[in-house]
């Protein structure tokens, strides 16, 4: 596994951080340090592996849901994380293991908000995050090769969260991802969501001149509160945020 570097832009003096590793799963979960107490990584651990076994049992007897690029539907009775999944795929327009990394941060996530008192909270997972914050948070825009890499990042307000955020470079291309774009990040509501659109607006971006076009594509999915796209020279934004110049 590649190292995750760019946690460290995460304040040392905001966030009291540790990590849990299941599988091949690697959460860095970050709270305001006047709140942190040793056994959140017991509770965040715990519900990780029972998300996981959740899904591995449920992929081997469903072997193309854990394969499939495409939507796939699931049964009325399927547990709730693998609807959320299927829905995120569905929404997107992509396979539902494209919406694991936001699942992932969003159930650990809200399972420390209902069991400890949390000012702020960062889940981070693959660059796909739940967050809950008590003043604003600027996330810095890394587009890999691109000019603009680095230049720009965007706001979150605290009455904007908890919610969503799914980031996307060519770092950390996966099999499910095959677009061209130096970067996408979609803000939602809901983590999975976020992480699945991600990938779905990213498959669509070959070239520069297509970021116009994904972006007027964007709008037309309520649930998206902002969205930034990156590919060379030409960057897309809209959206509640603020997208902040960094020096």
């Amino acid at each position: 596994m590649e190292p995750r570097t760019y946690r460290n832009s995460f304040s040392n003096e905001r966030f009291h951080s540790f990590v849990i590793r299941h599988q091949t799963a690697d959460l860095w979960i970050g709270v305001d340090p006047a709140a942190f107490q040793n056994e959140m990584a017991d509770v965040a651990l715990a519900i990780l592996k029972s998300i996981l076994d959740e899904l591995e049992a449920y992929g081997t007897a469903n072997p193309i849901f854990k394969k499939s690029l495409k939507p796939c539907s699931v049964e009325e009775d399927a547990p709730v994380t693998i609807r959320q999944l299927a829905a995120a795929g569905e929404k997107a327009g992509v396979g539902p293991m494209a919406a694991v990394g936001g699942l992932l941060s969003e159930t650990v996530g809200r399972e420390l908000l209902e069991n400890f008192s949390l000012g702020e909270l960062v889940v981070e997972n693959g660059g796909k995050l739940f967050v809950k914050l008590q003043n604003p948070l600027v996330l810095s825009i890394f587009a890999g090769e691109s000019p603009l890499s680095g230049m720009g990042g965007m706001e979150i307000l605290p009455e904007q969260t908890p919610l969503g955020i799914g980031t996307f470079t060519q770092a950390d291309r996966s099999p499910m991802e095959y677009g061209k774009a130096d970067a996408v990040m979609i803000a939602c509501k809901e983590a999975a969501l976020s992480d699945a659109l991600t990938t779905g607006f990213a498959n669509r971006i070959k070239k520069p001149a297509d970021v116009e076009n994904v972006l007027n594509r964007t709008e037309i999915v309520p649930e998206i509160l902002a969205a930034v796209l990156v590919c060379g020279d030409q960057i897309g934004v809209r959206g509640e945020f603020e997208l902040k110049i960094l020096g």
